[in-house]
């Protein structure tokens, strides 16, 4: 297994936290779940993601689960529960190898469309995170929630940010003696320690934390029910699509031979063991993903190496300051996440560019329409049956 560390894997490393920060941010500090597990299971599962595939691979909260439950304040309870599930399922298709089957009746278009739709909902959210229309801002009335200063003149802070390491990022996208995701973050975190998040870092104390076990106690079983037909109904869909066929696709299309163990099979195991030990302790659950593997790629990951310094930087935060790791993740700005994010979207959606037949991009506009009308599952379900109608009817678009 080729490892590395240079400075390009550290800024790889640091790619998708535009994805992963603000969604945890919200689950710890709105649905009340353990700061200590949910790094923790992050941590881990990077690790041990690394040194399985041997190449870059994401880990990222599940969306559908997350933003329906920051949106509704959902009980950690309800979210240890749809974890259970997810869980059991992601499993049970990997362990029997129905995914492979469900994997082959998914053509490369709607493939495509996934990764098109995904990327365009990134850079959506990204620029809502830039111009302070993020949950999290607009729950706490700011578009800096852990800054002093909200803007300079009429600019707000997360707007400046935002632009200004855009552009940051831009100029040093192809250069390998400053690679632009580890400067981002460093200059990012200084920034925002400038304007005021330093205040974040005064009753840190470090030590040493475990976490609890089943922090929240055993789910009930309205708790079953309710998180089986509002959180993973919904999810696994996307699951399937994003995290599992797309991931395994975009890991061949960038690692090539290097990325063979990356199966569709190995996806679900994977994400099943790694929500089993999320629910143990009081975690969110987790997926890998097509967005966050463009991240990590844009941003310059190459070996698993980038696995292994993200991995330990959140193991680290999860046992060394337990409750009192997300402060330290609160001196990088909401615009410097946006920005990241930005990036990732546009990353991913770049890789459609292989797909030239009017039909299919005829069926990935239309995926993509769905997703921002409703949700990427409907239009995972949608691209399918668009395409086998238009095969087996001949049709011409």
């Amino acid at each position: 297994m080729r490892l590395s560390f240079n400075r390009m894997e550290w800024a790889g490393s640091m790619g998708d936290l535009g994805t992963l920060l603000p969604l945890s941010f919200g689950m710890i500090m709105i649905n009340g779940l353990s700061a200590t597990g949910l790094f923790l299971t992050v941590g881990l599962m990077y690790l041990l993601a690394g040194f399985y595939y041997r190449v870059p691979i994401a880990v990222q909260p599940m969306k559908v689960v997350s933003a329906y439950a920051i949106g509704l304040a959902l009980s950690p309870q309800m979210i240890t529960a749809s974890g259970i599930l997810l869980a059991v399922m992601l499993l049970f298709l990997g362990t029997t190898g129905l995914v492979d089957r469900v994997a082959r009746l998914v053509p490369r278009p709607v493939i495509r469309g996934v990764q098109l739709s995904t990327g365009i909902l990134l850079l959506s959210k990204g620029v809502h995170l830039i111009v302070g229309k993020n949950p999290l801002q607009l729950m706490n009335g700011m578009c800096e929630p852990f800054l002093l200063v909200q803007s300079l003149g009429p600019v707000s802070m997360s707007v400046l940010s935002g632009v200004l390491f855009g552009l940051i990022a831009l100029l040093l996208l192809r250069s390998n003696r400053f690679p632009a995701g580890l400067v981002v973050v460093v200059a990012g975190a200084v920034f925002g320690t400038l304007f005021g998040a330093w205040r974040e870092l005064v009753d840190i104390r470090v030590g040493l934390h475990m976490p609890e076990i089943l922090p929240f106690g055993i789910p009930t079983m309205a708790d079953f029910g309710f998180a089986l037909v509002a959180l993973v109904a919904p999810q696994i869909p996307m699951t399937m699509g994003n995290a599992v066929i797309a991931s395994r696709d975009l890991s061949f299309e960038y690692f090539g031979n290097d990325s063979r163990r990356v199966t569709d099979r190995a996806l679900c195991i994977s994400m099943g063991l790694a929500n089993v030990f999320a629910a143990l302790v009081g975690g969110m659950p987790v997926c890998h993903g097509a967005g966050g593997l463009a991240a990590h790629y844009a941003f310059g990951a190459r070996t698993a190496g980038s696995n292994v310094i993200i991995g330990l930087l959140f193991v680290a935060l999860a046992v060394l300051l337990g409750s009192q790791s997300i402060n330290v993740l609160h001196l990088l700005p909401m615009g410097v996440l946006g920005m990241l994010l930005f990036y990732a979207g546009a990353q991913l959606a770049l890789t459609i560019q292989d797909v030239q037949t009017r039909s299919g991009l005829f069926v990935m506009m239309v995926m993509l329409g769905i997703t921002m009308a409703s949700n990427l599952a409907w239009a995972f379900g949608v691209g399918i049956c668009m395409t086998w109608i238009i095969n087996k009817g001949r049709i011409s678009i």
